[in-house]
């Protein structure tokens, strides 16, 4: 038991939660980190990582489940990597969060966190996302009993997503619970007619195979994008199975594919073909429209991210007469979401695809006094922008999860708008750059917003104020 590769904690106490969704006991001064735990379990730790300070592992088996604790409702749980906090409730998944972000301020931040509001729950914790990307594999995850069954004749090929730290192995997804509408349907469907075509599923070890992946696109208003992905330049079978598509799912508002014979999944590079309708779908957030492509990024959860947007826009608190700097605007969503309060919105992204969404949206909604800049937020924030449409008194910034690079906080510090909402989607690097804003500004209100149930993902949106 005391051997170092295979060290079993039996009957220890769970009683807290990490900012990676992992439980936290401690044992004789050391912590430790353990997976399928939640605070009130307890429960026998494998451990599979130690170090001097701390230790991580996985509960082998829950010797006294927490009263948050409760049955995963999906089948595919504990293989499939997502909703991995199903068993927890969702009143507990939400205190958590909110835990989680009080903590990465308590330890890293070291600011007042008087002001941090209840986290915003979602009313739909099932089939809340937008977007979903299944893959194709030659591959699929056996269960134990398909295993020790002995049969030669499983099918194996499947559709789903892949395992956890195993890239060649996909489990083949029956019913998911996180996206509604045609999802399951669809993807079932095409999975049996392209076996029964003898098609073959993607070898992701020999490159090879005709089918790679799926992409299912759905809008609040209804509309539907469907993109397939296909690793040979096939026109036969491209059109037989499109074909299909269409005659089995008419409703479908733009179907496309994409021919990759590449080496990696990546489609960035790619052309996306319109086979029927339009080469996008329409998202609407109040009265402003989106129009979301086969590789646009959009908030993946509409409802919420509607409500998220308007918790910016009361933090944000915008006169006409105001400049707006918004950065990592991405689609320019939130910024034109909010141009109509503000004298000029300008908005900064690293990614040109997204850029060139985000002046598509601006057409669309005639937004006459947003400005767009592709760019490095770090090279782009500058006095040759100052001096363009001088300094922001409103300054929006929604970097990725490793947050703003240093340079940008400090020509934030520099720049010294009298604003600063700061949106997030990790707490901790947040954290960790408003401890270096705290020089010049104060956290006036927080509120976290829970975008994505079941998951350890949270967002996070600060109001920071310029000391006098």
């Amino acid at each position: 038991m005391r051997n170092k590769k295979n060290i079993i904690h039996e009957n220890i106490s769970i009683t807290a939660i990490s900012s990676e969704g992992y439980g936290i006991a401690r044992i004789e001064g050391k912590v430790i980190f353990a997976e399928a735990c939640i605070p009130g379990d307890v429960a026998d730790v494998k451990i599979y990582k130690s170090k001097a300070s701390y230790e991580e592992g996985k509960a082998i088996a829950i010797k006294s489940p927490s009263s948050d604790r409760v049955e995963p409702f999906c089948s595919h749980f504990g293989t499939c990597g997502g909703c991995k906090w199903q068993y927890a409730t969702y009143e507990a998944q939400l205190k958590y969060k909110q835990e989680i972000v009080k903590s990465a301020f308590d330890r890293i931040a070291k600011v007042s966190l008087d002001n941090i509001l209840p986290i915003v729950g979602c009313d739909e914790t099932k089939y809340y996302r937008n977007k979903l990307e299944y893959t194709f594999s030659n591959k699929k995850w056996l269960t134990l009993e398909q295993v020790e069954s002995g049969d030669e004749n499983i099918v194996r090929d499947a559709c789903g997503f892949h395992i956890p730290g195993l890239f060649d192995k996909v489990v083949d997804v029956d019913h998911c619970y996180l996206q509604g509408s045609i999802s399951n349907d669809l993807r079932n469907a095409i999975k049996s007619f392209c076996i029964d075509q003898h098609y073959s599923f993607y070898d992701i070890r020999e490159q090879k195979g005709f089918l790679r992946n799926l992409v299912v696109k759905t809008a609040s208003t209804g509309q539907v994008l469907v993109m397939l992905v296909v690793g040979e330049d096939n026109d036969e079978k491209i059109e037989k199975v499109m074909r299909f598509i269409i005659d089995k799912f008419p409703s479908i508002d733009s179907l496309q594919y994409m021919i990759n014979t590449k080496r990696n999944d990546s489609t960035y590079d790619l052309d996306a073909i319109t086979y029927k309708g339009n080469a996008y779908i329409i998202e609407e957030f109040g009265a402003k429209k989106f129009k979301i492509g086969a590789k646009s990024f959009f908030q993946t959860n509409s409802r919420q991210g509607k409500h998220l947007y308007d918790i910016i826009k009361d933090f944000a608190s915008l006169k006409k007469t105001d400049t707006v700097y918004d950065l990592y605007t991405g689609v320019g969503s939130i910024a034109i979401y909010l141009a109509d309060d503000c004298k000029q919105m300008i908005g900064v992204e690293e990614v040109k695809e997204a850029i060139i969404d985000a002046n598509e949206n601006k057409l669309l909604n005639q937004q006459t006094n947003c400005q767009f800049y592709t760019g490095d937020v770090k090279n782009i924030i500058n006095s040759d922008l100052y001096d363009a449409h001088g300094r922001p008194d409103v300054i929006i910034t929604d970097p990725p999860r490793s947050g703003m690079h240093e340079k940008v906080v400090m020509e934030l510090l520099h720049l010294e708008a009298s604003t600063i909402v700061y949106v997030s989607c990790n707490p901790s690097t947040q954290a960790r750059d408003i401890a270096l804003l705290n020089e010049k500004y104060d956290v006036t209100k927080m509120q976290p917003v829970d975008m994505f149930p079941h998951t350890k993902h949270i967002e996070n949106v600060a109001l920071l104020k310029l000391r006098k």
